[in-house]
């Protein structure tokens, strides 16, 4: 037996978190698992753990067992939901709603305070490159008047 009691431990270590799985003998000659979870927040330790006696260790892996499988089943189906959602975005901003359409439908932009249908005119009148001109409304010279 080993320090403390142990009599197997793993590791892992995760981005901010590290895990440790203890099995261990107390002095009555139980065995059980010990779940560590440490973390460093505000530059201290903090570690929570949950104790798993041997009797009871067939269903706690049976329950997490059960849930780990839920939360694949969970990450599929959001995946192909956001799979669809991207495939009806890029067929509907396509140049002509054709899926196989190279360059996507420009998107149209509408003013403050202006219409759906003033805007589609607008975008079919002239294509906006982003740079504006200015025209002074300025008089020339001669035709200034004083004030």
């Amino acid at each position: 037996m080993g320090i403390r009691g142990e009599l197997f431990t793993n590791q892992v270590n995760l981005d901010k978190r590290s895990y440790y799985f203890n099995v261990k003998e107390n002095r009555n000659g139980d065995v059980f698992l010990q779940i560590v979870e440490s973390k460093i927040k505000d530059g201290q330790d903090e570690r929570r753990d949950i104790v798993v006696f041997a009797d009871d260790m067939q269903s706690f892996l049976g329950g997490m067992d059960e849930s780990l499988r839920a939360v694949e089943k969970i990450q599929k189906e959001r995946a192909k939901i956001r799979a669809e959602k991207k495939a009806a975005k890029e067929a509907k901003y396509a140049m002509g709603g054709a899926p196989d359409a190279e360059k996507p439908a420009k998107k149209i932009y509408r003013r403050k305070g202006e219409s759906r249908l003033v805007s589609e005119r607008r975008a079919e009148r002239k294509e906006f490159s982003g740079r504006l001109h200015v025209v002074s409304k300025r008089q020339p010279d001669s035709e200034k008047t004083e004030y």
